[in-house]
């Protein structure tokens, strides 16, 4: 399994600088944020940020979480802006009519469109998007490229009142089958509203249960750990996420 880091991350932090911390945490890939490379950009912009991945050693897997709309020629900008990066996958909250364009592109690209969970939204709303059983049904007439990269601590924010219902990201996974293109990897302390380092304790997180899930369905994509607590500069935490993971991974086998 290819683990890599969510950039915002090291949201406090410049590319360069996040770069650096991820090369230090041993990851050499990663799913950015636009605060760290802007879509936007030129091709010349976008040419040195690759530039500088490559320098740290760190792979460009995805980007996002990005909104898509049924604007093709808004959307077909993000997709070129991938494929420059040499990006797999695109994290996502589209609309729901931006589905037909989304087809279009994956087919045309091969870059994968990846709806991301976001777990309850404010108001004592849900995220639109907020569980496996939603997207599934959003996308199973679709593209076989539209599927999710789901977010094990906002399914698990889903315990938080009014809701009281976390979701298990291990049945999320198998729920998606082989729709599942990456995976937000966190743990988070429904108490405290934080996210904590994996084997914590304080989290509810089953590590090497969401493992056997991806292998179940065959997963080929990426797990990005992403951790949202101490943004001043959370590398000590994150280094034990890494390290509980890649022992996890090892048992298993």
């Amino acid at each position: 399994m290819k683990v890599g880091i969510q950039s915002y991350t090291f949201r406090k932090f410049d590319l360069e600088n996040a770069l650096k911390r991820t090369k230090e945490l041993g990851l050499t890939y990663a799913e950015f944020f636009r605060d760290h490379i802007k879509p936007t950009g030129t091709a010349e912009q976008h040419a040195a940020a690759k530039k500088l991945c490559a320098e740290y050693g760190v792979t460009p897997l995805a980007f996002g979480v990005e909104r898509f709309t049924k604007n093709h020629d808004a959307n077909k900008k993000l997709f070129d802006f991938a494929m420059r990066l040499g990006m797999k996958y695109l994290s996502a909250d589209p609309d729901p009519d931006s589905f037909d364009s989304l087809d279009k592109l994956v087919e045309e690209t091969k870059i994968a469109i990846a709806i991301h969970p976001h777990g309850p939204s404010g108001g004592n709303r849900k995220h639109r998007w907020y569980s496996a059983d939603v997207i599934m049904a959003a996308v199973k007439d679709h593209h076989p490229l539209i599927g999710t990269c789901l977010d094990t601590g906002h399914l698990i924010r889903m315990g938080q009142p009014p809701f009281n219902s976390p979701l298990d990201p291990a049945e999320q996974v198998r729920k998606m089958g082989a729709r599942n293109f990456g995976l937000h990897l966190k743990d988070h302390d429904n108490k405290r509203r934080t996210d904590v380092p994996f084997g914590d304790r304080t989290g509810t997180l089953d590590v090497p249960g969401v493992l056997l899930a991806l292998k179940e369905v065959k997963f080929g994509g990426y797990i990005s750990i992403e951790y949202e607590a101490n943004p001043d500069d959370p590398s000590a935490d994150v280094k034990k996420c890494v390290a509980y993971l890649k022992e996890a991974i090892a048992k298993l086998g």
